[in-house]
Order: C-alpha cells, then sequence, then structure tokens
C-alpha cells in the first residue's frame, strides 16, 4: 500500500470522528436550553442556583442526568402493592401527631423503598436515587430531597419536633407526599405532565387513593411533643 493511500485513510477517517463527534455535540446542544428547562421546570432552576446562574455548568449536569436514566422504565405496581404502600403511608401521617421525627424520618425510608420497587436505584445510593427521579419526576422530586433532608437533621440534632421544627418537618412531608402520590399513581405518565399544565380529572379510583391523604394535610393540630 502506498504512502499516500494510507495518507488519504487516515484523514478520511479522521474526517468521519470529527463528524460524528460535531453530529453528539449538535444532539447535546438541542437537548439543553428551552427543552431542558421544559423537561426539568423547578428541577432546572434548582440547578441552576446550585451553579451560582451557570446555565452552561446547569444544564451540563442536567444532560448528563438524562443520559444515565433518560431510558429507565417504571416498573408498575399491582392493585395490592399500591395499597400497602398507601396504608403504610397513612400511618406515616398518623404518627406525625405524636413523633414528627419519627414521621419524616419513616417517610424518608417509605419512598426510598417505593422509589427502587419501581425500578429507580436504590436508596443506598440515595443521590443517584434522587438524580433518576429528577428526570422522570421532576415537579416533585425535591419534596423527596427535602424530607430526606430534614430526617437527617432532626436525627443529627436531636430536635424533638417543636415549633419552627416541626412546621419544618409538616411542610417537608408534605412535599414528599406529592412524589410518593406519583410513584403510587394508577394513571400512565402521570409524572410527565409539566407544572402548570392542566391535566385531565383521574379515575374515581385513583381520586379516591388521593383523599385517603388529603385530611392529614388539611388539618393542621398542633403535634405532641415527642
Amino acid at each position: 500500500m502506498s504512502t499516500g493511500l494510507i495518507i488519504l485513510l487516515i484523514v478520511i477517517a479522521a474526517v468521519v470522528v470529527l463528524g460524528a463527534a460535531a453530529l453528539t455535540v449538535r444532539g447535546r446542544t438541542r437537548r439543553g436550553g428551552p427543552n431542558l428547562k421544559r423537561r426539568f421546570g423547578p428541577e432546572y432552576e434548582r440547578t441552576v442556583a446550585l451553579h451560582d446562574g451557570d446555565t452552561t455548568a446547569a444544564e451540563r449536569e442536567l444532560t448528563e442526568r438524562l443520559e444515565r436514566h433518560g431510558d429507565l422504565r417504571e416498573r408498575p405496581l399491582d392493585g395490592a402493592e399500591r395499597q400497602r404502600y398507601a396504608d403504610r403511608w397513612t400511618a406515616v401521617q398518623e404518627h406525625f401527631v405524636d413523633s414528627p421525627r419519627q414521621a419524616v424520618a419513616e417517610a424518608d425510608l417509605l419512598i426510598a423503598e417505593l422509589a427502587a420497587a419501581r425500578g429507580y436505584p436504590d436508596g443506598a445510593r440515595h443521590e443517584e436515587q434522587l438524580a433518576a427521579l429528577s428526570v422522570h419526576h421532576a415537579d416533585h422530586v425535591d419534596g423527596y430531597r427535602q424530607v430526606h433532608r430534614v430526617a437527617h437533621a432532626a436525627a443529627g440534632t436531636g430536635t424533638d419536633g417543636t415549633g419552627a421544627g416541626t412546621e419544618e418537618m409538616r411542610s417537608a412531608l408534605l412535599g414528599a407526599r406529592a412524589l410518593f402520590e406519583d410513584l403510587t399513581s394508577a394513571e400512565p405518565g402521570r409524572h410527565r405532565a409539566r407544572a402548570g399544565t392542566d391535566r385531565s380529572s383521574p379515575p374515581a379510583a385513583t381520586r379516591s387513593h388521593a383523599r385517603s391523604h388529603t385530611p392529614w394535610a388539611l388539618h393542621r393540630s398542633r403535634p405532641k411533643e415527642s
């Protein structure tokens, strides 16, 4: 093989590699900007804030999450599983009255277990589990993040769940409940809806399931100190 032919083949190979790289960059760029904002909603704004307003760095992080977890397919729950999780969440809410600290710790563990049952990374890999949930449940994942933070802060400081601490725990538990209801919903694709968009009324069974949690949220009687 002549030297000229070898050089020509090297040049062609280099052009192919550069072209593939350009297509990859273009694809990532196309997924960024408005598309990422639309997909991640409040999680987009939170990530930008964490990067001190650097949208390029934030979009790079969100794009990496999409690449790692975008193809994840949630494992469906059957009716009996949904009911078991709903009963356990009701127990969490009841425990909040007497022991807010215990309740938020239980909620944190319950959502970690539920997410793993739906096919997400297990709770032992909390940050990776959060990243995967943020791709598919961007509107509500921060509620889980907050209840995890509050649960571990309470455990670390020994707070007894009174005063402002109680309200912080209540707020965290309410936020986490939104993700819990998404993960236990029988409504396909519910988590894909963006905040502020109209959702059709859920089926009667789904509404009944949601009502099982509502009274606790509406009755803000002060929990007993634990």
